[in-house]
């Protein structure tokens, strides 16, 4: 194939100088330049127009929330003004009058019935006075006792108001209904002896945060604990909002708003602002989940695209009617080309055109001819090439040189070849390996293996040198297993002298390789070499001595030990290791209930005959 494009280079290059030779020049080309031109163009419009509007729908969101914030946070300070108001007033009147507290806070529960509680307390926390919203103890059947029980509970909250501080907590889980607690010092000085304190019922508040559209609401206190919510369930909980990343940048920040785009547990993304109150710690968040505002605007993306598919449909039959006179005699060598490609040099192809490619047509043809009697014996020959390293070569991702891999090496071989190869013709011992290989390749094949050579009658291949795999320690020894089976089956069919059966042994190894292109400058191949190699050869060759078919070393067995059944055959020195390597037999996988058991029923499976000292079976 190299050959080829250098002559097609030669030929190209001569050609050009005389190019105005030709009648007929390439002038539909253009059409392809325009098709890609229109491709270019309309991808380019849909993507920034996509691109602008995304971002415009952006701005729109934060400046929506940054409105919402502002709007929000206005209501809820005023809210909060007036309570804090009334509460003030009410609590006045009550310690300059000698009336009772319930019959001068009745007129405020009258007025607004979201007042639940109001009391002022001393630094000891004793009650100057108490008084409860009669209409809401029987409207929720609620006792005075459970209030102000629920009061003592919550002291050590409260008492921060003594140093001048405004506290808003949601004690709503203390209730059956979303109740807000406030308590703020009497006097406006930062040290007082008397705090006030009030449970308002959430309603009105609540009902500011029932917002419409995809933006979510809510009110958090100073240590991120739910207020106000558009879903009443979430404030009667009172969970704590302290994992939502635009709770934390509130807290932290040292100006009163900002906006943040943040990604939740779930991998959703928001944009998200906060403004926060002069008043109690507290803030107002509003966020929009990105998926909703963006759905527009991937929904015109979609559009788009259909709408430039439709064009290129178009556009590609233009192109394809006008440059029909100039793609026939181009189809037409492309065609050539791949029967060269597969090995088919002996072309057919007349030039129908006077221009640049009939001059090609028949140089093309001259030159397969020219090639077809020398590619013969590389045909021949081709077809023995490993059908995944061919393919890489081809696509030019076969580099030259070695390169570490970690992977398995797989070693078979057939037992007394030599005998059996006595007793046979040539010819019957070629028919006996083809049909034998065939079988045993397809195996590795099967797993995801490589064959690397063949060597007589042994095989060499490969798990994880050519291509990555996963698991290749595992799936070598499965082919080793799946040979065991097609033997079997091979060998009900044989048991004469012209067909004995057939014994083999496999050898397992798993380690680091020197993986590539090796060899001389005239010829090279891809394969495998290293230490591990070796001992996988190594381990092969002691199936003789331990009567059994397939044995692994020890880092293989570390690779696979929970998916097989072995047996360990103990530490056994091999030439050219200074340490004793553990060898193990396979029996079998564990999910197979017919695997062998012991060594004796493996073989007896696999017709392997152990003859002691004395020549007994």
């Amino acid at each position: 194939m190299k050959t080829i494009l250098i002559k097609l280079r030669d030929l190209l290059s001569k050609k050009t100088a005389t190019s105005g030779d030709f009648q007929f020049p390439i002038r539909y080309k253009l059409l392809l330049i325009t098709s890609i031109v229109l491709l270019i163009s309309m991808s380019g419009v849909i993507f920034l127009a996509s691109y602008f509007f995304r971002k415009d729908s952006e701005v729109r969101v934060k400046e929506n929330n940054i409105k919402i914030n502002e709007i929000l946070s206005l209501k809820v300070k005023s809210d909060l003004h007036s309570i804090r108001q009334d509460v003030h007033i009410t609590a006045s009147a009550i310690l300059r009058s000698t009336q009772s507290a319930n019959s001068i806070a009745k007129e405020l529960f009258e007025e607004d019935q979201n007042f639940v509680f109001i009391g002022a307390y001393d630094s000891s926390f004793n009650p100057k006075f108490e008084t409860v919203n009669d209409n809401f103890l029987e409207k929720y059947d609620y006792q005075k006792s459970e209030v102000k029980t629920i009061l003592r509970n919550i002291q050590p909250k409260l008492k921060k108001s003594f140093s001048g501080t405004t506290v808003i907590w949601n004690i709503s889980p203390y209730f059956r209904n979303p109740i807000l607690c406030i308590s703020f010092p009497l006097s406006e000085s930062k040290d007082t002896n008397t705090i006030l304190v009030t449970l308002v019922k959430l309603d009105t508040l609540l009902d500011a945060f029932q917002t419409s559209g995809p933006v979510e609401t809510f009110l958090v206190s100073e240590d991120g604990s739910v207020l106000a919510h558009p879903d009443a369930k979430v404030v009667l909980s009172g969970i704590n909002l302290n994992d939502l990343p635009i709770v934390e940048r509130m807290k932290k920040s040292t100006v009163d708003n900002g906006q943040f785009r943040y990604e939740n547990k779930e991998g959703e993304f928001f944009l998200a602002s906060f403004k926060k109150l002069d008043l109690g710690g507290v803030g107002v968040i509003s966020q929009v989940r990105e998926t909703k505002i963006f759905e527009e605007v991937n929904n015109i993306r979609k559009r788009n695209i259909y709408l430039l598919i439709v064009s290129l449909s178009l556009s590609f039959i233009v192109v394809y009617i006008f440059a029909k006179s100039l793609s026939t005699p181009i189809l037409k060598l492309v065609d050539a080309s791949e029967e060269i490609r597969r090995g088919n040099y002996h072309i057919t192809l007349h030039a129908t055109t006077h221009d640049e490619i009939g001059t090609l047509t028949k140089s093309f043809v001259s030159m397969g001819r020219g090639l077809e009697e020398r590619e013969k014996l590389k045909d021949s020959f081709g077809r023995f090439v490993n059908q995944d390293i061919a393919e890489l070569a081809a696509k030019g991702k076969l580099s030259i040189g070695g390169k570490r891999k970690f992977c398995t090496i797989f070693f078979s071989d057939i037992r007394s070849f030599t005998a059996i190869s006595e007793k046979l013709q040539p010819e019957e011992v070629v028919e006996f390996l083809n049909l034998y290989m065939t079988e045993m390749v397809k195996c590795v094949q099967d797993t995801g293996g490589t064959v690397d050579k063949f060597i007589g009658d042994a095989i060499m291949a490969t798990w994880g040198a050519l291509r990555d795999h996963k698991d290749h320690a595992k799936a070598s020894v499965e082919a080793a297993l799946k040979m065991r089976e097609r033997l079997i089956e091979f060998n009900k069919t044989r048991g004469t002298v012209k067909k004995p059966y057939i014994k083999i042994g496999c050898g397992i190894n798993t380690g680091n390789v020197i993986a590539g292109q090796i060899g001389s400058s005239d010829k090279m191949e891809y394969t495998v070499i290293g230490d591990s190699v070796n001992l996988a050869s190594r381990v092969e060759s002691f199936n003789k001595e331990t009567h059994t078919d397939i044995l692994i070393t020890e880092s293989t067995y570390n690779e696979v030990k929970s998916e097989f059944h072995v047996v360990s055959m103990g530490e056994i020195e091999f030439k050219g290791k200074s340490k004793a390597q553990k060898v193990y037999a396979v029996l079998g996988k564990k999910s197979d209930p017919n695997a062998p058991k012991n060594l004796t029923e493996l073989q007896r499976l696999v017709g392997i005959e152990v003859t002691t000292k004395k020549g007994k079976k």
